[in-house]
């Protein structure tokens, strides 16, 4: 096996510094108001490291940090800003996943914060019995109906109980100032609402919280959320418990099963099967994380209900078999492209929650199985179409073909968020926020200031037809529907290396394994390895690619069969919006976020190096 290059890595990216150059200056805005000068999407130093979407979160974390907090504590913190900033992808109404490195016992950790189904949910709640089909993906997304039980608060208090040392009110500080003081509206936020204008005009608190005079908020305004910032303050005082057994529970219940439409419009919102005791039942377990070795690295990942461990895990295990020429970056990235095709075909027929359907995830995971499914790669030439899944069933032979049929490719939003935070003790912590896509279900709880998710869209909205492959991903009561996040943590000799996570729906665990790729197998640094253009194969006919990857390789891969198509988005040909880390030595720790993609993300120390 050659050499990798850690700690000082083989290549760096011109491209990055021109990028992080070319990124606009925010300019100052009112009095009080949260302004940024400029996110930076790379910095390094000691004493801690955070990197998020957005400069106030960073801000947060840093914070923490330097008043002693852990990474679980500036974790659970900067995820409460983001619900101020990024109330489109982060919210109280949403959940997550959330992979800890704890440096104390140097054990890998996950918390799952998946929303779930309400106990009367099964599966059929997403067809229509007029007509037999699953209603308009549209309508389901903007209702009641869609609407899971929140994962987010119970999953900060299975966090800080395990790993935290300060209180959650404590931590709730930074995101109520934000909050109450405001923070200036960016082109991101502003394209964000307006994409979501025509629903949010229909839902009364989500209209007037967020289209003030029927309007998005101008860029350079000021955004103020006075009742979130009561919300959080009440969360302090009274604690999870006010969330899932008593007052805000009963309210959100009440939105959910009665969603607050303008009686003039003409949009139907179907209501929602949600129960007080759906929200009482609700826990954030701990999941035993998934664990691949790759490249003498131990790469940790977060189990199924997501799928993001398994399926990084996999294609991993598949290029693990195969050598990889840093000096060939075509041939790397046609390998890469057909393990995606083959794990994803793995994915979509065997992965959904274990607590409803047997997951083989061992098996999945084997080293058998990957050389099994690797036996089907052509190094010269792409498969055609899609691919059926293959058996995990313990019993592998050289080039065993798949049969049978692949599960389908269900919608999933694709406007998650991710962070990244490591302590001066070497805590890490890699945490997927989401309430689903752009908005969520588009229903804000009234006078609470903030959306509920559509993560229950997540499932398949319909039964396979008679005959068909078993479907995983079906809702039922109780049940928590497939994701594809992937917070992900890399261990070297036992000590904390990388972490790195993305939104994206489904392209999530493509984002993460591309960037693993280009920083362990191409020798790029970090910061080149997230800015370096993307490509997603889901076991999909076309594999779908920035245009920047399109003039970059498009050529040469489509010489070995590869049917390459631009990105579709939104955002448009914009593949994920990752965060990641690295440990450099000697304490020295480098945090990088997106320098271009959803306008660059930003990325903080403790103490800059000099």
């Amino acid at each position: 096996m050659p050499a990798l290059p850690f700690i000082r890595p083989a290549r760096s990216s011109a491209l990055v510094g021109a990028l992080i150059a070319a990124l606009p200056l925010l300019a100052p805005g009112p009095a009080g108001a949260t302004a940024p000068q400029r996110a930076q999407p790379v910095a390094t130093g000691h004493g801690g490291a955070v990197a998020t979407v957005d400069l106030d979160a960073s801000r947060t974390a840093i914070e923490v940090l330097r008043k002693g907090g852990n990474a679980a504590d500036a974790a659970v913190a900067a995820a409460a800003t983001l619900g101020v900033t990024e109330p489109y992808v982060a919210a109280l109404g949403g959940g997550g996943f959330f992979t800890y490195h704890d440096a104390r016992t140097g054990r890998v950790h996950t918390v799952d914060g998946r929303e779930t189904a309400p106990r009367r949910m099964h599966e059929r709640s997403f067809v229509d019995p007029a007509t037999g089909a699953a209603i308009p993906l549209a309508e389901a997304v903007t209702s009641g109906l869609s609407v899971g039980v929140p994962g987010t608060v119970a999953q900060w208090e299975r966090i800080l109980g395990a790993f935290g040392t300060r209180r959650l009110g404590t931590l709730l500080e930074p995101a109520i100032r934000v909050a109450d003081r405001g923070f200036v509206v960016d082109r991101e936020f502003h394209d964000q609402t307006a994409v979501n204008a025509d629903r949010f005009k229909d839902i009364v608190p989500t209209r007037e919280l967020f289209l003030p005079g029927g309007r998005p908020r101008p860029v350079g305004s000021v955004f103020r959320n006075p009742d979130l910032a009561r919300t959080y303050r009440t969360l302090a005082r009274l604690g999870p418990r006010w969330f899932y057994e008593g007052g805000l529970g009963r309210e959100i219940v009440s939105t959910v099963t009665r969603p607050p439409v303008d009686p003039a419009a003409a949009r139907t919102v179907r209501p929602g099967l949600m129960e007080p005791g759906d929200l009482a039942a609700y826990r954030a377990p701990f999941r035993r994380p998934t664990k691949v070795r790759y490249r003498g690295l131990d790469v940790y990942g977060m189990a199924p209900p997501s799928s993001g461990g398994s399926t990084v895990g996999e294609a991993l295990n598949i290029l693990g078999t195969f050598r990889i020429d840093r000096n060939d970056p075509v041939q790397a990235l046609h390998l890469y492209l057909e393990a995606s095709r083959l794990a994803y075909a793995d994915r979509g027929r065997h992965i959904g929650d274990p607590a409803h359907v047997n997951v083989p995830l061992r098996e999945l995971l084997s080293p058998g199985f990957a050389r099994e499914r690797a036996c089907l790669i052509d190094p010269a030439r792409a498969a055609v179409g899609t691919v059926p899944p293959g058996s995990p069933d313990g019993r592998y032979r050289p080039c065993e073909p798949s049969r049978g049929e692949g599960g389908r490719l269900a919608y999933e939003g694709r406007q998650t968020t991710h962070l990244v935070v490591a302590d001066k003790w070497g805590n890490v912590a890699a945490y997927n926020v989401t309430i689903e896509q752009f908005g969520g279900s588009g229903i804000t709880v009234p006078g609470r200031g903030f959306l509920l998710n559509n993560e229950l869209t997540d499932f398949s909205l319909a039964p396979p037809p008679a005959g068909g492959a078993p479907d995983p991903n079906l809702p039922g009561p109780g049940k928590r529907p497939r994701s594809s996040m992937a917070p992900t943590i890399v261990l070297k000799d036992g000590r904390p290396l990388l972490a790195v996570g993305s939104p994206g729906g489904s392209t999530i665990i493509t984002t993460v394994l591309q960037i693993l790729l280009n920083r362990i197998d191409l020798g790029m640094d970090l910061p080149a390895a997230l800015a370096a253009p993307r490509a997603t194969q889901r076991n999909t006919p076309q594999t779908f690619a920035e245009q920047a990857f399109l003039d970059r390789y498009g050529t040469a891969l489509r010489a070995k069969g590869h049917d390459l198509a631009l990105f579709p988005g939104p955002p448009a040909g914009q593949i994920g919006a990752a965060t990641a880390l690295e440990f450099l030595g000697r304490g020295l720790v480098q945090a990088v976020a997106e320098p271009v993609r959803r306008h660059g993300g930003s990325a903080l120390v403790v103490r800059p190096a000099r």
